[in-house]
């Protein structure tokens, strides 16, 4: 989703970096800590504040958020290199270098600069010898990650270094975060401001933007432009009146939805208490070149082809699980398994409606101890999806492409973070966290699209093969992220197996989708011979 419109008005939330020495042996002796002296602890020196009302409400139970990000490797983990470049990049980020504590006086928590003992944050696992299976074990070391809780005694964060050659990498680490430490792209810009181009050691990640990143939620229509100036004049008219009912209509659904209209019940809807069930975490890559073509072919963005091939491969995957015990005798658009009542299934999409710092800006503040922006201003966005076999596959992406534009003139994201924040202030955490809590309940799934480096990147020093970001913890008992890298996108599923025991059967259905609609596309010919390689993101 976009940024907030420019004329907008935010409350200061910026960051100053923490200073970060190295503790030396006389130092823990005297203060009766330990006696090891390799550089573990690590002195913090920042300012205390008050947690954000969306940083608290990630501690209610219901709602109790971790972000996970697996790096993939193309080298061993130089686990020596990785204790010596945190002190100097992510713990000067003063969410990893402190508390949050409740204040005595206030009782509200607060973020309370701490020592931070980098051998309680780096985990290192013993491997097993004469491994059957690599890809197994990883699978299962990150699913029982998600059984568990960081230490509220320490900074909510670890990162698990696992030198372990898959098929896919030659090693893994994993971050694991709280939400409250920071919102999803956030989190993501952080970590990427930890990196550095392997062509380039100095510069960091670029990023490509919004070739609507200007205009926000607004579309970009002016009274300047082609045509008679009264009917530009019209035309802007028409699209004031139609943003306000589309606003008045997006946040009247939010209502219902908090009161009483719920997703049809289907196989991927998880019923309560889903939240406190362990995470599988599973994940396909698959051509980015490819998305790029339809994107190209079709005059779609990224996120359309993204939301697309979501809503194919679930129509497919639920199909096949209505059709369970009946003969396969291939769907069409008349003919299939699925229910013949319209199926209501929604996607809860959480916005960051802060500005965001971006890469540069979180670098500069690890390495010049500049100010940069963080903070956590949620608001919410309820992305219906279409259910339903489609005899043209290029169906699917045009009907994306429909939702996401109708999305984009609307100030929906907004508005639900405004009822959020009143509720906060006049009812309290409680009854904003039972808001939330309510709106992912009666949705189905969690949806997300993170745009990443167009060149390859380093993680203090360890190329990357590949990102695959995701979370537990949420409601929902499936989360979809599509997560793009040079010439690649991961897909990454987050799910509850008692919800879908099968996600890989799932993640064949999303690589099939992508492949039936790239074959639907050459066969229309709508493919160019030129600009294919010229894509944009959004």
């Amino acid at each position: 989703m976009e940024s907030p419109p420019k004329g907008l008005r935010w409350r200061k939330s910026s960051l100053k970096p923490v200073q970060i020495t190295k503790r030396s042996h006389h130092d823990t002796s005297s203060s009766g800590g330990s006696n090891d002296d390799n550089g573990v602890y690590m002195v913090a020196s920042g300012e205390e504040q008050p947690l954000s009302p969306a940083s608290r409400m990630f501690h209610e139970p219901t709602f109790n958020v971790y972000i996970i990000a697996i790096l993939a490797s193309k080298c061993p983990i130089n686990t020596n290199l990785i204790y010596e470049k945190l002190p100097l990049t992510l713990l000067k980020h003063p969410r990893f270098s402190s508390l949050q504590v409740v204040d005595d006086e206030k009782g509200q928590m607060k973020w309370v600069p701490t020592n931070v003992n980098l051998q309680n944050h780096i985990i290192i696992p013993t491997i097993p010898q004469n491994l059957n299976s690599p890809d197994e074990f990883l699978e299962n070391y990150v699913y029982n990650l998600s059984k568990s809780s960081i230490d509220s005694s320490k900074p909510m964060w670890d990162l698990h270094l696992v030198n372990l050659k898959t098929s896919d990498a030659e090693a893994y680490g994993i971050l694991r975060i709280h939400h409250s430490i920071g919102d999803g792209t956030s989190l993501m810009s952080l970590l990427l401001a930890c990196t550095r181009q392997i062509q380039n050691p100095d510069a960091v990640p670029t990023v490509p933007n919004s070739k609507d990143s200007n205009s926000g939620w607004f579309s970009s229509y002016s009274l300047r432009g082609e045509g008679v100036w009264w009917q530009r004049c019209c035309m802007s008219i028409f699209m004031v009146v139609l943003l306000v009912w589309n606003t008045v209509v997006d946040v009247g659904y939010f209502m219902a939805t908090v009161l009483f209209l719920k997703d049809t019940e289907t196989p991927l809807k998880a019923p309560d208490g889903s939240e406190f069930n362990p995470r599988r975490f599973v994940y396909r890559t698959v051509s980015l070149d490819d998305m790029k073509l339809i994107k190209n072919a079709m005059n779609l963005t990224i996120n359309d082809v993204a939301l697309g091939i979501t809503r194919a491969g679930l129509s497919q995957y639920l199909n096949r699980r209505y059709g369970e015990g009946r003969d396969d005798k291939g769907a069409t658009e008349k003919r299939n398994n699925l229910p013949k009542k319209k199926i209501r299934l929604r996607s809860t999409l959480l916005i960051n409606l802060r500005p965001a710092s971006g890469i540069q800006a979180l670098a500069d503040m690890m390495e010049k101890n500049t100010e940069a922006k963080w903070g956590n201003w949620i608001g919410y966005v309820l992305l219906p999806f279409t259910v339903g076999i489609r005899d043209d596959p290029l169906d699917y992406v045009r009907e994306a492409k429909a939702t996401i534009d109708r999305k984009k003139h609307s100030l929906e994201a907004m508005y639900t973070f405004s009822i959020a924040e009143l509720v906060l202030k006049f009812f309290g955490v409680k009854a904003a966290s039972s808001i939330s809590h309510k709106i992912i309940t009666r949705t189905t799934l969690c949806f997300s699209n993170l745009v990443g480096p167009l060149e390859e990147i380093g993680f203090y020093g360890h190329a990357m093969e590949f990102l695959a970001p995701s979370s537990y913890g949420q409601p929902h008992g499936l989360m979809i992220n599509f997560q793009s890298y040079v010439n690649k996108m991961t897909i990454v599923l987050s799910v509850d197996e008692n919800i879908i025991p099968d996600p890989q059967n799932l993640l064949d259905d999303l690589e099939g989708s992508l492949k039936l609609i790239k074959e639907a596309v050459y066969a229309k010919g709508l493919v160019k011979e030129t600009g294919l390689q010229q894509a944009t993101f959004t």
